[in-house]
């Protein structure tokens, strides 16, 4: 046995003093039980079905809750993120395993295809089928910002469920005893589903993360996290033999452009609006509006002091844990150095716990420097003032990709020529509103291009299921030996294309 000898602790963010309690890190032994179990689990769980995967995912989230104070109040002294939102993200965990249930009973995820046999063009086609299966077990690793819907029982570990993926979790090391407490209830709701042992495990400690990338028997890992540690997660899986799927949210600045007819008709609106985006949760959301655009001239002017006067009065819960802490204080202070950029608005001096001042700086559009352009980790925007189209157009060209960007418009405005360069940059458009808060949905994307994610793939919304799948084609296969997927009179039909015809299930 090789032994790590660390313990990762939780912490009061409010206070920054060490809460009771804690997980030993996961030794190489512990890695070995828990992905052996999950290997074993995999033809077990996928031969549960669509239907008793779907019992499963509804037990879950009966299961979670049921326990929810319980839930709740550990998130909460761990976190420091409130009770009401943590309740909302306990709606939200509950919700979607409910609706990865509903996903997987609906069936068109599995994209059954049947070609009969039957002369082409080519000369004869043999009949062929096609379907997405397993993939084999998954690793998840939770997310500091949210204990609940990114983490062990988050959208990563519903849709490898659903998939049917056994799932091992790294717990982050923010809130173990949240992580703990969960997967306790979720592995008590696996066994009384009827689900095989393994299902779903769980590994504590940064060391034992490296290593269950590299496990043989991974094959596909699920990461919500920094672009630091999505590439160092990527370098382990390189040196594999056989690489496998990486699906990582890793960083997103998340513009916010508003036109000049905008904010000439709301100024105090939008001002109050991204103030509240950009320090809800400590501003610790993959979605925070990090750069905002706004026009030189009174109605840019009335809207950067509404923006100032909603900071002043805006109350912020601590970060998460003092790494955090440590990077906001230094990224921001080396931000406000660069020429050209001043301050519009911080929040007054903070003392305990691991709490930071809320923080608006400016710079105009021809002397943005490269640092307004990166991504701070809480609760801090940069506003960049344009003075023309042309110079709007061309910080829009220098945006890095993110999950989202935002536009505000005014009420008789057409489409702006520059709005498909915004499309561009990011993987949801979000018009008048703003970015914080994803709804789980059929239709929602939360991906983009490199670096928010490498992946064409969602982590949020049905399509979050595609990731942990891959396809096979049974060619000339005896009806016995297809999925009842694919079997011409399936006893549970799904929607199918059949010889280049879309059927819908009835």
């Amino acid at each position: 046995m090789t032994a790590i000898h660390t313990w990762t602790a939780a912490y009061d963010p409010r206070t920054g003093r060490e809460l009771p309690g804690g997980e030993a890190a996961s030794d190489s032994d512990d890695i070995e039980r828990v992905v052996a179990a999950a290997a074993a689990a995999a033809p077990e769980l996928e031969a549960l079905g669509r239907a008793g995967r779907a019992d499963l995912l509804r037990g879950l989230a009966r299961a979670l809750d049921a326990r929810r104070d319980e839930v709740v109040t550990r998130a909460d002294g761990e976190t420091a993120l409130g009770r009401k939102r943590l309740a909302g993200e306990l709606d939200r965990t509950v919700y979607q395993l409910a609706f990865f249930a509903d996903v997987i009973e609906e069936g068109s995820y599995v994209e059954a295809t049947i070609d009969h046999t039957g002369q082409t063009p080519m000369g004869l086609r043999p009949d062929l089928r096609r379907m997405l299966v397993p993939l084999g077990p998954v690793a998840v690793f939770g997310a500091s910002n949210f204990p609940l819907a990114f983490s062990v029982p988050g959208g990563d570990t519903a849709s490898a469920l659903a998939a049917g993926n056994p799932v091992v979790v790294k717990a982050h090391g923010s809130h173990p005893g949240t992580s703990r407490l969960v997967f306790d209830i979720l592995r008590d709701a696996v066994s009384d589903a009827g689900a095989p042992d393994g299902t779903i495990g769980i590994l504590f400690g940064r060391e034992a993360g490296e290593r269950l990338v590299r496990h043989p028997a991974v094959r596909a890992v699920g990461f919500t996290g920094s672009l630091s540690g999505g590439r160092a997660l990527l370098d382990a899986i390189n040196s594999r033999e056989d690489p496998i799927p990486f699906y990582g949210e890793l960083s997103s600045v998340n513009a916010l452009v508003v036109t000049e007819d905008a904010a000439r008709e709301r100024a105090v609106e939008i001002g109050a609006g991204i103030v509240n985006s950009v320090t809800g949760s400590a501003g610790q959301l993959c979605t925070k509006p990090g750069l905002v655009l706004v026009p030189a001239g009174e109605g840019g002017d009335a809207l950067v002091a509404a923006a100032a006067a909603a900071l002043d009065s805006a109350e912020v819960v601590p970060l998460l844990n003092q790494r955090i802490q440590k990077s906001y204080v230094e990224d921001t202070r080396q931000l406000r150095a660069r020429p050209g950029v001043s301050t519009v608005a911080e929040g007054g001096p903070v003392r305990d716990g691991f709490r930071v001042p809320p923080l608006l700086v400016t710079t105009d559009a021809e002397h943005a420097p490269d640092a307004a352009f990166a991504e701070y980790f809480g609760p801090a925007a940069v506003i960049v003032r344009y003075a023309t189209p042309t110079e709007l157009t061309a910080v829009i060209r220098r945006l890095p990709a993110s999950l989202t960007a935002s536009v505000h418009l005014g009420k008789a405005e057409v489409a702006p020529p520059w709005l498909d360069g915004l499309r561009r940059t990011a993987g949801r458009l979000v018009f008048n509103g703003y970015p914080t808060g994803v709804a789980v949905s059929w239709a929602q994307h939360h991906g983009g291009p490199w670096p928010a994610t490498n992946s064409v793939f969602t982590s949020v919304g049905a399509t979050a299921i595609r990731r942990f799948l891959r396809p096979v084609t049974w060619q000339d296969a005896p009806a016995e030996f297809l999925p009842e997927e694919l079997r011409d009179a399936p006893a549970h039909p799904v929607p199918r294309r059949v010889d280049g015809v879309l059927e819908l299930a009835t």
